[in-house]
């Protein structure tokens, strides 16, 4: 069994680890323990044999798990939850390390001692101990059915830049009249990708921008939103799930960062054609490991001082 939990994001980087331990151990069957949230993510992948989702009170999923008599448990979240669940089932098991205080190093003091390797690279290593080794194939991301492309868009935006303006954090994402700035640079059409918390923002984006640029957010499920994002030209986005859905489809990528950096081991994994939107040398980058609210300093300059000819040229 696989255990990672959430977001979105984190779910699309272990799906290396599921299918190299599928394929390099054929005989064994690979279940995976998440939150019924993240059905989507991981309902149509092949490699896995069976999905576990988090119930409540924890002891039911405990009742869930022990009637499958697992060999071994592989902890790609690492937290109290899946140490409880761990112990309780007293099997065989490997825990990813997250690496906190070499985080809170670069965080805190900008010592910079993380390794140069992707947490997908760690990921894979967590089952190292089974004999597991990466394929160096990437990331997978499996859409539940083929969409009709001019179902879900105007005629005139068949061909597009997928723009994605939503991060879970404010101080992930640019400011409102910075996207807008990004749009009235891209002459093209344009597609704003985003949730339902993104809606009212993605209208005020596009009615600024002009009609070559139309508004998606919270208009499609996440299945949706993946095959819009498999068939952009060009995906710019924030540190997102969709960024990491774009990796697996191996599309252009430009990723804007702001308070978090590539450092942190979570940028986009093996695409052809990437390009990294950040502004180096503040001496307050970075703030956090996450992201906050707003600016803790007040003036994000992260964001603010981004080079938008630079994030809206392509490649």
């Amino acid at each position: 069994m696989i255990i990672r939990f959430s977001s979105i994001g984190d779910i699309v980087l272990t799906t290396p680890a599921i299918r190299c331990i599928k394929q390099q151990i054929p005989a064994c069957e690979v279940h995976f323990l998440t939150k019924s949230s993240f059905h989507t993510v991981l309902a149509n992948n092949p490699y896995i044999d069976k999905l576990h989702f988090l119930k409540k009170p924890l002891a039911v999923t405990l009742d869930d798990l022990r009637a499958e008599h697992f060999d071994y448990v592989i902890d790609l979240h690492n937290n109290i939850r899946t140490r409880i669940i761990k112990f309780k089932l007293g099997v065989k098991s490997s825990a990813f390390d997250k690496l906190n205080f070499r985080k809170w190093l670069l965080v805190n003091l900008k010592v910079d001692i993380m390794p140069e390797k992707h947490i997908v690279d760690r990921y894979i290593e967590t089952a190292s101990f089974l004999g597991v080794k990466n394929d160096g194939k990437g990331l997978d991301y499996f859409l539940e059915e083929e969409h009709d492309l001019t179902v879900l868009l105007p005629q005139s935006h068949q061909q597009y830049t997928g723009l994605v303006i939503g991060a879970q954090h404010a101080t992930k994402r640019l400011p409102t009249h910075k996207l807008i700035e990004v749009c009235q640079r891209i002459k093209s059409p344009v597609v704003l990708l985003g949730g339902k918390e993104d809606k009212e923002r993605g209208a005020e984006i596009a009615s600024a921008s002009g009609v070559h640029v139309f508004n998606g957010c919270g208009k499609f499920t996440l299945d949706q939103s993946a095959f819009l994002v498999r068939e952009a030209q060009l995906i710019i986005t924030h540190d997102t799930g969709l960024m990491h859905i774009a990796a697996a489809f191996d599309k252009p990528i430009t990723s804007v960062w702001g308070n978090t950096v590539p450092q942190l081991g979570m940028y986009p994994y093996k695409t052809g054609q990437l390009k990294i939107a950040e502004v180096k040398g503040l001496s307050c980058r970075p703030c956090s490991k996450i992201g906050y609210k707003k600016c803790p300093r007040g003036h994000f300059k992260c964001m603010n001082d981004q080079d938008i000819e630079a994030i809206a040229s392509g490649f």
